[in-house]
C-alpha cells in the first residue's frame, strides 16, 4: 500500500517547514539583538583592538575574543529573565519561577472581569477557562470539555473552526433550548498564536438576547392596545360629530343622546390617559424604595370612605374589618391608596349587582427567618375567575372579558398599576378565586417594626 510512503513523505516536509522557520526565527533575532547591542560591541572591539596594537596582544586571542563576543550578543536575550525562566525548568530556584503562574491568573482575571458570560478555548477548541455567567447558559460547562460538548450548535462549532484558521471575528446567533429556549448571540476572537498547549486561543463571549426580545415585544404589545384602546373611542366621537353635523343637526332628542354618548367616550379616554400616566410613573420610580410610613387600617379606612358612593350607586354593600394593633408599613401613601382604590373598585365593579365588598386588614406571625406581615384583603361575591385567567390578570391590557370590561369603564391598566407599586413596597399580591363564589385579592407587606 502507498499509505505510509505518502504519510512519511508529509511528515518529512512538515519537518522540513519547521526546521525552516525555526532557522529564520533565529536569524531575525540575532540580528534585532545585534543591532540593539551595536554600540558596546564596536567599543568592545575598539579595545580588543587597541591591545593588540599598543599592548602586543597576540591577533589570534583577540580574533577569537571578539567572536565569542559578537556569538555571546547574537543568542544572548535582550530580556535575560527568559534565559533563566528556561533554566529553572532544571530545578534552579528563581526570582521568575512564578511569573508564568503570574501570567495565567492575568489572562484568567480578565475572562472573569468581562460583563457578559464568556469563555476562552485552546488551539484544540478545548475550553481552558470560563467566567461565572457562562454557567447560566451552559449549566454544565467544565473546564477540559471540547466546545462541541459545552454547544452542539453547529453555527458556533463552525464558527470556531473558521477563527482558529484566520485572524477574523466572527459573530454567531444561537438558539438554545436546553434548559429553557432563548435566543444568544455569540462573538469569537482570536487572541494570539502560542506554542503553549493549554494557552488561550480563542475568546468566546456571549449575549443572552431573550429579555430583550421579550422587552420588544411587550413594547409592541403595548403600543398596539394602547392605540386600539384609544382609537376605539376616537372612532366613535368622530361619528357621532358627522351625525349631529348631518341628519341630527335638527334633532333635539337624537343630540341630547349622542352628546351623552360623546362624553361617556371622552370619559373613557380621559381614564385611559390616566392610567396611562399612572402606569409610566409608577414604572420609572420602580427602582426607587418608598421612605414613608403607612399605616394600612388608617389607609383602608380613607379609601372605604371616599368610595362609599361608588358602592351606593351599584348597590354594593363596603365593609371594613380592622386590625386590632397598627398595621404599620415603609410605604407611599399616595401610592398605598391607588392600590387600594383599584382593587375595590374592581370588587365593586366586577362583584354581583347587590352584592358584598369586604376590606380586612390583618397581620401574620413570623415564620423562620422572614419577619412579620401585615396585609389588606379586598373580598367579592362576583362570579368569580376562571384558573386560566389568573396568572396574567396583571399583564397590561389584559382582560378576562373584553366586551364586560369595556361596558363597566376598565381600561385593562389597573391591576398592572397595582402590580408595580408592590414590586416597589417589596410586597406580593395573592389572587384567589371560585368560579360562583367571588375573588380575593390580598396585598401582604413587611410590618414596620416599632422601633423603626
Amino acid at each position: 500500500m502507498s499509505i505510509g510512503p505518502e504519510l512519511s513523505g508529509a511528515r518529512w516536509m512538515a519537518r522540513k517547514a519547521e526546521l525552516e522557520a525555526w532557522v529564520t526565527t533565529l536569524w531575525q533575532g540575532a540580528k534585532r539583538r545585534l543591532a540593539m547591542r551595536w554600540m558596546p560591541l564596536a567599543t568592545a572591539t575598539a579595545i580588543l583592538a587597541a591591545f593588540v596594537f599598543f599592548a602586543g596582544l597576540h591577533a589570534v586571542p583577540a580574533l577569537v575574543g571578539a567572536a565569542v563576543l559578537f556569538l555571546a550578543a547574537a543568542l544572548w536575550p535582550l530580556d535575560t529573565s527568559v534565559l533563566i525562566e528556561a533554566l529553572s525548568g532544571t530545578g534552579m530556584p528563581s526570582r521568575v519561577d512564578r511569573r508564568p503562574d503570574l501570567d495565567r491568573k492575568s489572562w484568567r482575571a480578565v475572562v472573569d472581569a468581562i460583563p457578559t458570560a464568556a469563555l476562552a478555548l485552546d488551539a484544540a477548541g478545548t475550553v481552558v477557562h470560563h467566567n461565572r455567567l457562562v454557567t447560566e447558559l451552559f449549566p454544565k460547562i467544565r473546564n477540559g470539555q471540547p466546545v462541541s460538548q459545552v454547544s452542539r450548535n453547529p453555527d458556533l462549532i463552525s464558527a470556531v473552526d473558521r477563527a482558529l484558521a484566520s485572524e477574523e471575528r466572527i459573530d454567531v446567533e444561537l438558539t438554545e433550548r436546553v434548559p429553557v429556549e432563548r435566543r444568544v448571540s455569540a462573538t469569537v476572537s482570536r487572541l494570539g498564536k502560542s506554542a503553549a498547549v493549554s494557552s488561550p486561543q480563542l475568546l468566546i463571549t456571549f449575549r443572552d438576547l431573550t429579555e430583550q426580545d421579550k422587552l420588544a415585544q411587550m413594547r409592541a404589545d403595548f403600543i398596539a392596545n394602547a392605540s386600539h384602546e384609544l382609537r376605539t373611542p376616537l372612532a366613535s366621537l368622530r361619528a357621532f360629530v358627522e351625525t349631529l353635523q348631518g341628519p341630527a343637526r335638527e334633532d333635539a332628542a337624537a343630540r341630547e343622546r349622542f352628546l351623552r354618548l360623546m362624553a361617556s367616550q371622552a370619559e373613557r379616554m380621559t381614564r385611559l390617559i390616566d392610567d396611562l400616566l399612572s402606569l409610566s410613573r409608577v414604572e420609572m420610580r420602580v427602582h426607587l424604595p418608598p421612605r414613608g410610613i403607612v399605616e394600612l387600617n388608617e389607609t383602608a379606612a380613607y379609601v372605604c370612605q371616599w368610595l362609599e358612593p361608588v358602592a351606593e350607586g351599584s348597590k354594593t354593600t363596603l365593609t371594613l374589618i380592622r386590625d386590632p394593633a397598627p398595621a404599620r408599613i415603609r410605604g407611599d401613601r399616595e401610592e398605598i391608596v391607588q392600590v387600594l382604590q383599584n382593587l375595590v373598585q374592581n370588587a365593586i365593579k366586577y362583584g354581583r349587582e347587590d352584592g358584598h365588598v369586604e376590606v380586612k386588614v390583618g397581620r401574620d406571625a413570623p415564620r423562620g427567618s422572614s419577619g412579620a406581615k401585615v396585609w389588606v384583603s379586598v373580598t367579592d361575591d362576583g362570579s368569580g375567575i376562571a384558573p386560566v385567567h389568573l396568572p396574567r390578570l396583571t399583564e397590561r391590557f389584559y382582560r378576562v372579558n373584553v366586551v364586560s370590561s369595556r361596558e363597566k369603564g376598565g381600561t385593562g391598566l389597573g391591576l398592572a398599576i397595582v402590580k408595580h407599586i408592590l414590586n416597589r413596597h417589596r410586597a406580593e399580591l395573592k389572587i384567589d378565586s371560585k368560579l360562583g363564589v367571588g375573588s380575593t385579592f390580598t396585598a401582604s407587606f413587611d410590618e414596620l417594626g416599632a422601633a423603626s
